[in-house]
């Protein structure tokens, strides 16, 4: 992602509206040619150090009226983001350094032409430490920074990124930096609400979701009406932008932080042309990703786990417990796992699960940091420290059927 340096963003104080930097077809034309000049700097200059792939970068843009500094930046990140540097290993440059330079030092000061006073030759030097060495001088030189982050040399350069692509992504990218101010956020989706969910909880985001029809209503809370004002959480909203891109038939309104801390509008739609990326869906807590893999370690004596498969709806509230067990002949028992979080949402947690605690039969996993946050709601609950055994759940199991 970009970061506020690398940022556009236009706050409307009118209509209280923001809009992120954004290149269109009708206006920006001549940046898909652009693209392609940028993406062969980097295809065709590996070795070389992040310092002048930026500086080529920059001699492409800088010509070009339209193009404000920030975007040049902004362009260089993302390209670097699709590329892949060396990086020095283990102290490995400041060991060559130290090494060079002590050779070096002996032989103090250099000067480009020996003469009376000062005999040693910075080219003969430079000779004589590569041949200690056994390797070329400038192969020595390349490698003396390679732990300063514009010295790293460019390994794997972006070989199937298209220019359309790179363009698209630079529009995604500055949407989501408007994000990073985000405290709220409420999306209206009638298609894909399971994986907008999934990827939502990875992001680590606070929500409420209620059925409106034929529309799932998510209400995702930042931190400012819950603890206090964070960027890091913004980042959070930003993570998740990506994902909700890639869902059909939604819209969204986002409220920003701006200048002179007022209040901005952020509206987007699945129409509006932007295009997300899915990563592959991974686990919203250390704590489930090592229950999930445990549990499928070895055979559970008939029960099958699956990850977020049920949807329960108690008129317009909806729930989405973690996990699903079910067994052929014992049928089918609801897992929430309950860690640390907030006090405010650790109360709408406990109001929700309140609600739908007839729907089926739910056992509670919850960590033992915020048991007490969790009233006796009449279900069946299980209390982990760091880690929540499948041995336990298995325990608990028994008992309920």
């Amino acid at each position: 992602m970009l970061t506020n340096e690398q940022s556009i963003l236009h706050f409307d104080f009118h209509s209280q509206v923001v809009k992120p930097d954004r290149l269109v077809r009708t206006s920006h034309a001549h940046y898909l040619e652009l693209s392609r000049r940028l993406i062969h700097v980097y295809q065709s200059s590996v070795g070389e150090p992040r310092k002048v792939l930026h500086r080529r970068v920059q001699q492409i843009l800088q010509p070009i009226e339209d193009c404000p500094t920030r975007r040049i930046a902004a362009f260089c990140k993302l390209l670097d983001d699709e590329s892949v540097y060396a990086k020095d290993k283990a102290g490995a440059a400041a060991k060559l350094r130290s090494r060079v330079f002590g050779l070096a030092a002996k032989r103090h000061p250099l000067v480009q032409s020996a003469d009376q006073l000062f005999d040693h030759c910075e080219s003969i030097v430079k000779a004589e430490i590569a041949a200690e060495f056994g390797r070329p001088w400038d192969e020595i030189a390349g490698q003396l920074f390679n732990d300063v982050i514009e010295f790293h040399p460019l390994k794997t350069p972006p070989l199937d990124l298209q220019p359309s692509d790179l363009l698209s992504r630079y529009n995604v990218a500055q949407t989501q930096t408007a994000l990073y101010g985000a405290v709220s956020m409420t999306v209206w989706a009638k298609q894909d609400f399971k994986n907008i969910l999934r990827y939502a909880k990875l992001a680590r985001l606070m929500h409420s979701i209620r059925r409106q029809d034929d529309t799932y209503v998510f209400r995702f809370n930042g931190p400012a009406s819950v603890v206090r004002s964070t960027k890091r959480y913004g980042v959070n909203f930003a993570r998740f932008l990506p994902s909700l891109l890639a869902a059909d038939d939604w819209r969204m309104q986002a409220t920003v932080v701006g200048p002179m801390k007022r209040r901005f509008a952020l509206q987007l739609s699945s129409h509006d042309g932007l295009k997300g990326r899915i990563e592959d869906a991974d686990f919203d807590s250390r704590i489930e990703e090592m229950f999930f893999t445990e549990w499928h370690g070895k055979e559970r004596c008939g029960w099958e786990l699956t990850r977020e498969s049920a949807i329960l709806h108690q008129a317009q509230t909806v729930f989405m417990p973690d996990f699903t067990l079910r067994h052929p002949q014992h049928g089918e028992v609801l897992l929430e796992i309950v860690g640390f979080w907030t006090p405010e949402y650790l109360r709408k947690k406990a109001a929700t699960l309140e609600r739908f605690r007839r729907s089926g039969r739910i056992l509670l996993a919850i960590a033992e940091s915020v048991n007490e946050s969790i009233p006796d709601l009449g279900i069946e609950r299980i209390v982990y420290k760091s880690k929540l055994l499948p041995k336990t759940v298995l325990a608990a199991l028994n008992e309920m059927v």
